[in-house]
């Protein structure tokens, strides 16, 4: 009988395959991204050293254990269900498609990551590989382009506004001018009023009126002119708007120790909401509630959604922070209002503003973990189609 060499490779074709998987190996360790795969079940078969030194494990403390580790909730209750279900529809949400959402460390904080996963087969078994890249860098970045982007808009829309007062002013003066002469004629008439005279009042309020009615057609066109601006809105999963705005939030926040606690109701999850508009609401919150944890010594962050009767959905962003002085909590979302020192006390106006737009409503209380929290509402759109 002919010796199975095709089952028993020679010396050489051993060398042959070392030599091949050591290279492989040595690609996959100088990627720059981490990169972990997994098996239909979730268990870690492969974890670079980007991923090591991303995460803070070993890869020999993970190999079999649920790639869930390295998520926050409520991924990580979900993970398992989210594959179970992709196996048995097909449905992708991630697979192939990529998305920015948060991973956490071994130390237990969260940072913002751009995740693609990728799907092979092996014999019979799938594989899937996860490319993961820290956005933590690269979103602050981002975030001091958008800062200034906003500062000159601002700069720009002032000197624009300044201008635009100027002829207002001019044009304001002209009917309260005539307001407060035809007030002090109809005063100087009334002195000793006959039946001429109180005809010629009665004009003269008539033409109050119609001046005032001048005011505030003025003053409509200043405010339109500041408010003005195009908005988008689309179908959104509520689920991706707040992974996204709270990993881009969380930026910076992992020397902090916030722990963050996701709960959102499965039952809503489908908006019809200018998606950018949203996100700075929940960005501006979280950031406001990761200042105000600074000096606590338990920092801990609930972000969680509920559906309310009206076809409407309960956003919460709790904080562990010291709460908010009474005296701010009356005029919280009143413009250039700020408890910080060097505060421009706009971000919760224009938050007030965001969702106001939306038809839905904004605010504060007391928190059940110690600190603030503040709620917002949305239309649910669950069950609508797409136009």
């Amino acid at each position: 009988m002919a010796p199975v060499a095709s089952l028993d490779p020679s010396g050489d074709e051993h060398a042959h395959l070392l030599g091949r998987e050591a290279h492989l190996r040595s690609i996959i360790e100088t990627i720059p991204d981490a990169m972990i795969v997994i098996d239909e079940r979730g268990s870690i078969l492969s974890f670079s050293a980007a991923a090591e030194r991303m995460f803070g494990y070993s890869e020999s403390d993970l190999l079999g254990e649920n790639v869930s580790a390295l998520m926050p909730s409520p991924d990580r209750e979900r993970h398992d269900l989210y594959l179970a279900r992709y196996l048995a529809t097909g449905d992708a949400k991630i697979i192939g498609i990529g998305r920015v959402t948060t991973a956490r460390h071994r130390d237990g904080t969260t940072f913002p990551i751009d995740l693609h996963i990728g799907e092979a087969r092996i014999d019979e078994a799938r594989v899937f590989t996860g490319f993961i890249r820290d956005l933590t860098e690269r979103e602050q970045a981002e975030l001091r382009v958008h800062d200034l982007q906003t500062e000159l808009a601002h700069v720009s829309r002032v000197t624009a506004m300044g201008a635009l007062a100027t002829s207002i002013a001019h044009e304001l003066n002209q009917p309260l001018t005539a307001i407060a002469n035809y007030v002090q004629t109809s005063e100087d008439l009334l002195i000793e009023p006959d039946a001429g005279t109180i005809e010629i009042v009665r004009e003269a309020l008539r033409q109050c009126a119609a001046e005032s009615l001048r005011a505030g057609q003025i003053v409509r066109r200043l405010r339109d002119f500041v408010s003005r601006g195009e908005t988008e809105h689309h179908f959104e999963s509520l689920e991706r708007v707040i992974n996204e705005a709270t990993a881009l939030a969380l930026v910076g926040a992992g020397d902090r120790g916030v722990q963050v606690e996701v709960k959102l109701d499965p039952a809503v999850d489908r908006l019809f909401i200018d998606r950018i508009q949203v996100q700075q609401v929940i960005f501006n919150i979280v950031r406001n509630a990761i200042e105000a944890m600074a000096q606590s010594a338990v920092r801990r962050l609930r972000i969680s959604s509920k559906q309310i009767e009206g076809r409407q959905v309960r956003i919460s962003i709790e904080d562990s922070g010291p709460g908010l002085p009474d005296e701010v909590a009356a005029r919280l979302f009143q413009p250039f209002l700020s408890t910080k020192a060097d505060g421009m006390g706009v971000g919760l106006s224009i938050c007030h503003t965001i969702v106001a737009a939306h038809g839905g409503r904004i605010w504060a209380e007391p928190s059940s973990l110690g600190g603030a929290a503040f709620h917002f509402t949305l239309s649910d759109a669950s069950g609508e189609e797409d136009g």
